[in-house]
């Protein structure tokens, strides 16, 4: 099982592989089991953004164990949480900046 740090400009925390876009993070996610998903919503001028990443999670049906919402984005978060909140299986566990919903 992998962790996974979704950032373009962030290093990640020990025991995390980074990922720096959506792209790359899906494949991740189609290939290994993933214990830890780390978000940050603005990737970057003209990328996708986080909120992308829980679109694509929740039409796939396909979460980790945990996500956090590392974003400095306010309204990034909130927009992820609340897409996340209405839509994630009740094993799932989401953190929103120390959060835990």
């Amino acid at each position: 099982m992998i962790n996974i740090f979704l950032d373009d400009l962030r290093e990640p925390p020990e025991d995390f592989v980074l990922v720096k876009t959506v792209e790359e993070c899906i494949e991740k996610l189609k290939n290994n089991q993933v214990d830890i998903l780390s978000l940050d919503y603005d990737l970057g001028n003209g990328q996708l953004t986080g909120y992308d990443l829980v679109k694509w999670l929740v039409s796939n049906h396909l979460y980790p164990n945990v996500i956090i919402l590392h974003s400095m984005s306010r309204s990034g978060r909130e927009s992820m949480l609340a897409l996340l909140e209405a839509n994630k299986p009740g094993r799932v566990r989401v953190l929103n900046r120390g959060r835990v919903y």
